[in-house]
């Protein structure tokens, strides 16, 4: 956990960074700090590894004041990851992994051992071991800069703005992939971001922070986007909340209708089929009566989770598909049937007349 307590943060030039700030990071969940440019999120984050030294106030890290010992001590005990990777340029990606541990007393082969488990566990291929980060694409780097970060198993994890300088693919990737490590390590993770969506897709809790470092909301994802706190939390995360926030309802009960499917080569009949491979998983749509080829194939938007999906991604895959008709998958991919944007609209009203209830 760490516990921030009237913690304020002014720089000689009399600049108040950050305001008297209460706030507590759960341990084992995601903490993200948002808001815009010079809000204080950056230098909020910074404070918790003694990057920068509060002016006032007191922050723990599970239970102990960080200034009361030693910086270097702090900071060996807390991962960070930073927005350009800040690898070492002439260290081979394995090494750069293992700076830590090396640095922790580990000899060389533990801490190479160690470097390679977690390359695996970032989603990089052995044979990158023995690379130089320039020979690396951002997103690569991005990955190891992680993994760097885990390499002596910290409790917990500094994140600030760390996929923003990739490309939108590689960083909704990133996103991914963090969430699934966080699903198997449980560590207690501050991410600062300026990105509102970033912010509601990866927080367990946003911290949304308003300019001179003033703390304007800390709440739920699904609670900021419900029910924003003032004017500017509103205007902050956007008009369409209200679509962003079907994110956190549950689509449990939401009925999957017939879907017609047709492999690949077989006869179509007239109006939209959604073509299959062998194992039933969707490859995209045919329209008209025919013979179903792969050369005519037209793209069938998002798909739907019939068994862990919300009603935001039962609507998405009904707007997108081409035919109308959302599909609907179960966790191994495959074709159950199909969903249509009515049936989301009728299963929020239902939802909504509980929550009133």
């Amino acid at each position: 956990m760490i516990e921030f307590r009237d913690v304020t943060k002014k720089f000689p030039d009399g600049t108040v960074a950050v305001d008297a700030l209460n706030l507590t990071a759960e341990t084992g969940k995601i903490t993200v700090f948002v808001g815009p440019s010079g809000c204080g999120k950056t230098t909020s984050l910074r404070m918790v590894n003694r990057m920068i030294d509060p002016s006032d106030g007191v922050i723990e890290v599970d239970g102990r004041d960080i200034m009361s010992g030693d910086p270097a001590e702090l900071r060996r005990g807390i991962g960070y990851v930073i927005q350009a990777a800040g690898l070492f340029p002439h260290r081979t990606i394995r090494d750069n992994i293992a700076t830590v541990p090396m640095l922790l007393g580990w000899n060389k082969k533990q801490a190479r051992e160690r470097a390679m488990e977690l390359m695996e566990t970032v989603g990089l291929a052995p044979e990158m071991g023995g690379r130089y980060p320039s020979q690396l694409s951002g997103g690569q780097q991005q990955r190891v800069g992680v993994a760097r970060a885990l390499a002596a198993d910290p409790p917990v994890l500094l994140m600030d703005e760390p996929f923003s300088a990739v490309d939108p693919v590689v960083r909704e990737n990133l996103q991914d992939e963090l969430l699934r490590l966080q699903s198997e390590l449980g560590k207690t993770i501050v991410f600062v971001t300026h990105d509102i969506d970033e912010a509601i897709k990866l927080g367990d809790r946003v911290a949304v922070f308003r300019t001179g470092g003033h703390l304007a909301q800390y709440d739920a994802p699904g609670v900021l986007l419900a029910r924003p706190a003032d004017d500017f939390v509103d205007n902050f995360v956007g008009r369409d909340r209200g679509y962003r926030g079907l994110g956190f309802v549950s689509s449990s009960g939401l009925p999957v209708g017939a879907l017609t499917t047709v492999v690949v080569g077989a006869t179509a009949p007239a109006g939209w089929s959604l073509v299959v491979d062998s194992e039933r998983r969707p490859l995209g749509w045919h329209h008209g009566a025919g013979t179903a080829s792969e050369d005519d194939l037209v793209p069938g938007g998002s798909l739907y989770d019939a068994e862990s999906g919300s009603l935001r991604s039962a609507l998405d895959a009904a707007l997108s598909s081409p035919s109308g008709q959302g599909v609907a998958v179960d966790a191994d991919g495959r074709v159950s049937g199909s969903v249509s944007a009515d049936d989301v609209l009728a299963a929020l009203a239902t939802a909504r007349d509980e929550t009133a209830a």
